[in-house]
């Protein structure tokens, strides 16, 4: 595990973006772990421009999303079937719609739905690139202090914290959920590389505790010193002091 510090979020979501596209470019059929969240937006920005400016053939590129709030329908504009077809998928519209997986975090039994996405990761991946936001307490996806390392795809009850921070994309706190579906910890791990990206001061404690080289259960995110290819990018907000 490395930690880059890349100065801005503008050249740390450049950077990303080209090691999207680079992927995408060499390999017609990647399969892509895709995360949301203020942090991405930028990294989606950069990266429309350019298949946009080289015209790339994304029919059989593969997405997989790491999570999905429940009880929030694919048209809610706060849920993530909403973010990525407004940051990415509606401005580049020439991915395969048959190759675009988001968990439902509106369906009827959400038990099922997690074990059917988990399937499909297994059956479909393993995925190439897995990118990773962090939240101010160490999560990655929306997995919570304390869950289980060896957690496949589930539902998450999320902490106080999270749905806090989450509360600033909604006009009531009242309307945040108070639930998702989430890749578990143990499906991020399967992927064959693995790129997180934080920025802001208020990420930096969550980034310091990564550059302790163990693995803490209350802060989920140091799980990915298990893992034998990640690349985590900062800005000098974010960037470790110690």
């Amino acid at each position: 595990m490395k930690i880059t510090n890349l100065g801005t979020r503008e050249y740390a979501s450049f950077y990303v973006a080209c090691e999207l596209y680079k992927e995408m470019s060499q390999n017609p059929h990647s399969k892509l772990g895709l995360a949301t969240g203020g942090t991405m937006v930028q990294i989606y920005q950069f990266l429309v421009d350019l298949l946009s400016k080289n015209q790339l053939d994304v029919t059989n590129i593969e997405t997989f999303n790491l999570d999905e709030y429940v009880g929030l329908d694919a048209n809610h504009k706060e849920s993530y079937h909403f973010y990525m077809n407004d940051v990415l998928f509606r401005r580049y519209p020439y991915f395969n719609s048959a190759n675009i997986f988001i968990p439902n975090g509106h369906a009827e039994d959400l038990a099922l739905e997690a074990s059917r996405y988990e399937a499909l990761i297994n059956k479909r991946g393993p995925i190439d690139i897995q990118i990773l936001g962090i939240g101010e307490n160490g999560h990655i996806g929306f997995n919570e202090p304390g869950t289980d390392i060896n957690s496949p795809t589930h539902i998450v009850n999320l902490t106080e914290s999270t749905i806090n921070a989450n509360s600033r994309y909604f006009d009531d706190e009242t309307e945040v959920p108070k639930q998702a579906l989430s890749m578990g910890l143990a499906t991020i791990l399967k992927a064959k590389r693995i790129i997180l990206i934080a920025f802001g001061e208020k990420k930096r404690a969550a980034i310091e505790a990564l550059t302790k080289n163990e693995v803490d259960p209350t802060v989920p995110a140091t799980i990915l010193h298990a893992h034998p290819n990640v690349e985590i990018y900062v800005d000098d907000a974010s960037a470790p002091r110690n």
